[in-house]
C-alpha cells in the first residue's frame, strides 16, 4: 500500500510518514516547507510545492499511480495568526484545500483522510461527534468550512473522506526522527517546558474554573498515538465509508483524544512525576476569550478503528523532553521551517 502525505514535513505528517513506513505503508509526501522541514523527509519521496499546484499533482500520480489514499496534513494552524490575517488563513486551508480535492478527484484517487481539529466544537467534556459545532477562531473555522465542504464534495462525487477531530498532540516520533519544530510553542506543555527549562514559575490562568480541580481542562494525545489511528483509518477506510447507498456513508467524523482530559494541575504533577522535580507555579487570573475547556468522547474510534491511546500524557511529556534535547541536533539553523 502507498499513500500521499500532504504536509509531511510538518509536525504531524512526518510522524504519521514515520510510522507507515515503520508498518509497511510506503509514503509520498508533498510539502511547500513553509512550516515543514526538510530533515523530516530526509531519505524519503518527497515533492516541494503546493497542495493546489495541478499541475504537480498530476505528475505525482502519474509517476506513483498505486498512490492508494491521501493523508491531507496541509494545514496553518495558529489561532493568533489566523485572527491577525484571516485572508491567508481561508486561502491556504479552505481554498487551496478544495484545489487538491479537484485535482485527486481528477487523478481518480476517491480515498481522503482529512487531518481536522476538534476545536471546531463547542467546549464541553466527553463531546461526540454529533456535538454541537461553535469554531471560535479563524483558523478553526476554515477547518468546519472544509469539513462541511468534503461531507457535500464526498455526497456528489466518487470521492469519499474521513476527518479525524483532536485537539493537542504532545511527544514526538518514539525513535526521535520527528518532533515539534516550533522553538518557542505556545501551548501549554510548550510553555511549561520552556519555564521549567528557565527556572521561571508556570502560569496556572485561574482555578476557579468548573472542572474536577478548578483548573482548565484541555485533552492531550501523543502524536504517535494520532499516527496510529490514521493508519487504522487508512486499512479500514473501504468498511468505513462506502458509496453504496446501502453501506456506510461516504463520508464519516472520527473524534481521537485521551477520553478523559487533562486539568492544568494534571499536567504540572505529570511533569513533576517525569522529571523528578517540582515545578514553580504562580496563579493568574483567567485570560480573555479562555473557557473551562473540553476533551472528546473517543467511543466511536474503538468502535470503527480498533484504537484507542495507548500512551500516557506522562509518556508524551517524556518524549517531549527528549525531543527538546535532542531538536538542536536533528534541526539545521537556517532552514527552511
Amino acid at each position: 500500500m502507498k499513500v500521499l502525505i500532504t504536509g509531511g514535513a510538518g509536525f504531524i505528517g512526518s510522524t504519521i510518514a514515520s510510522a507507515c513506513l515503520d508498518n509497511g505503508i510506503d509514503v509520498v509526501i508533498l510539502d511547500d516547507l513553509s512550516t515543514g522541514r526538510t530533515e523530516f523527509v530526509e531519505g524519503r519521496t518527497w515533492y516541494r510545492g503546493d497542495i493546489a499546484d495541478g499541475d504537480l499533482i498530476d505528475r505525482i500520480f502519474a509517476e506513483h499511480p498505486d498512490i492508494h489514499a491521501s493523508i491531507g496534513c496541509a494545514a496553518k494552524i495558529v489561532v493568533p495568526e489566523s485572527v491577525a490575517d484571516p485572508l491567508f488563513y481561508y486561502t491556504e486551508n479552505v481554498a487551496k484545500g478544495l484545489a487538491l480535492l479537484g485535482h485527486l478527484n481528477r487523478n481518480g484517487c476517491e480515498r481522503f483522510l482529512f487531518s481536522s481539529s476538534a476545536a471546531i466544537y463547542e467546549a464541553g467534556q466527553g463531546i461526540t461527534e454529533t456535538a454541537p459545532l461553535n469554531p471560535m477562531s479563524p483558523y478553526a473555522r476554515t477547518k468546519a468550512h472544509f469539513e462541511n465542504a468534503l461531507e457535500d464534495i464526498a455526497a456528489g462525487t466518487p470521492l469519499r473522506a474521513i476527518s479525524l477531530r483532536y485537539f493537542n498532540p504532545i511527544g514526538c516520533d518514539p525513535k526521535l526522527r520527528s518532533g515539534l519544530q516550533v522553538m518557542q510553542p505556545t501551548h501549554a506543555l510548550g510553555v511549561l517546558i520552556d519555564a521549567f527549562h528557565a527556572g521561571r514559575p508556570f502560569p496556572v490562568t485561574g482555578t476557579d474554573w468548573e472542572t474536577r480541580d478548578g483548573t482548565g481542562i484541555r485533552d492531550y494525545v501523543h502524536v504517535h498515538d494520532l499516527a496510529r489511528a490514521h493508519i487504522a483509518a487508512v486499512r479500514r477506510f473501504d468498511t468505513i465509508t462506502s458509496n453504496d447507498a446501502d453501506a456506510a456513508a461516504p463520508y464519516r467524523v472520527i473524534n481521537l483524544g485521551s477520553g478523559t482530559g487533562t486539568t492544568v494541575f494534571e499536567l504540572i504533577k505529570a511533569f513533576e512525576n517525569v522529571t523528578g522535580r517540582a515545578l514553580a507555579t504562580e496563579t493568574v487570573g483567567r485570560r480573555p476569550g479562555d473557557n473551562a475547556g473540553a476533551y472528546p468522547d473517543i467511543t466511536l474510534a474503538g468502535e470503527l478503528l480498533g484504537w484507542e491511546p495507548a500512551l500516557s500524557v506522562e509518556q508524551g511529556i517524556s518524549d517531549s523532553l527528549a525531543w527538546f534535547a535532542r531538536r538542536p541536533l536533528v534541526l539545521t539553523e537556517g532552514s527552511e521551517e
